[in-house]
This record gives C-alpha cells, structure tokens and sequence, in this order.
C-alpha cells in the first residue's frame, strides 16, 4: 500500500514516465489536440499547463527551461510563439479533457486533449451565447413595467373615447327637434305680421 501518493505514476519508472509526458507535451503543443487515456491526459495537464505559462514571459531564462522539459526546440518556438499570443489574456486552464468513450481492448477511458484557445468552434458558440444572455434580472423587470404603463394609458384613453361616443350622438338627435320647435315659431311670427298688415289696411 502506497501511503502519501502524490501523483499517478502510470504503472512506469521516473525517467520513463518523464521522458512520455516530455514527448506528449511536444505533440500537444504542436498539434493542438491529443488523443491518450484519461489518466495520461490528468498527468500530462499538470505537467504542459506550468509551461505554457512561463512561456508568457518571453526571457531566454523561460525558454531554456521550457526546452529542458520538453526537449525540442520547434515546440519551443511554437509555444512562445502563436500559443503565448493567445493565450496572453488567460489567467490559467489552458487545457480542456473530453472524454470520448472507452478502447476496446483493454476498456481503458479515452478521451482528447486540446489547447481551449485553438478550438474555434467552441469559441463561436461561447460568443455567440454570451451574447444572447442577460446579466441583470432587475433591469428586465424595469423595461417590463416601463413597457406596460403606456399599455394602461392607451387602454385608459380607449374608455374615455369609447364614454364620449354615445355622449355625442343624443346632441345629434337633438338638433333637429330644436330645429324643428323653431319652424313653427317663425310661422306665428309671420301670421302675425300678415294679420297686423291686414289691419293697418283695414283701418286706411
């Protein structure tokens, strides 16, 4: 039993296990994206991931000793090259594992490992969903209740036109009745004026 076992030794020696994560790291560099079992790909996280962030100070300290872990000067270049570029704004996490089932011989977990910036289908859906989503819920209830006041005036305004409408329509009704008492006014005044005149002539 092995008490205080700090990390997996992949059933190998030191200088082999070393010497196999040296030659992993190199082709994930390079290559972007590995296929390896789920525990190499756990070991060789911790051993790529301190790299790639010393490779963010571009010194000749850094790549000295980024070159005596990974053995190989094109993986170096590559990686204080394209790879320090984009992974400058990163803070860490520079790798992401997917499981992708098991091996049929041994049924050993199979997965992939690749460098999150290089992947740039992933990158288009994270954009594309970052800007659909909402940050606040208080502004959106805000915009709801601004929305919904001038729907309580309109409605408001549609009652007061629909109580004026049948207001109107009785002083319509009205007018010609007034109209029509008025006719019969000016006919008296008129006999009126004939029978005055038939007198005045009368009296000649």
């Amino acid at each position: 039993m092995r008490h205080g076992k700090k990390f997996n030794h992949l059933g190998r020696t030191a200088s082999h296990r070393k010497a196999m994560l040296s030659n992993m790291a190199s082709s994930l560099i390079l290559h972007k994206r590995i296929n390896t079992t789920v525990a190499k790909a756990k070991a060789l996280r911790k051993y790529v991931e301190p790299l790639i962030t010393k490779a963010k100070t571009d010194t000749t300290h850094s790549r000295r000793i980024a070159f005596s872990y990974l053995q190989d000067k094109e993986s170096v270049t590559e990686l204080f090259g394209p790879i320090a570029e984009k992974v400058s704004a990163r803070p860490g996490g520079y790798t992401r594992i997917i499981k992708t089932g098991v091996r049929l011989g041994d049924n050993a977990e199979m997965c992939m490992v690749e460098l999150v910036d290089f992947n740039e289908l992933l990158l288009q859906d994270a954009g594309a969903a970052k800007s659909k989503t909402r940050r606040s819920r208080r502004g959106g209830k805000k915009k709801d209740s601004v929305e919904e006041t001038p729907k309580a005036e309109a409605k408001v305004e549609e009652a007061t036109v629909v109580e004026e409408t049948p207001a109107e329509e009785p002083k319509a009704e009205e007018a010609p009745e007034a109209k029509a008492e008025e006719t019969p006014a000016e006919d008296t005044k008129e006999e009126s004026t004939d029978d005055s005149n038939d007198e005045t002539k009368k009296g000649e």
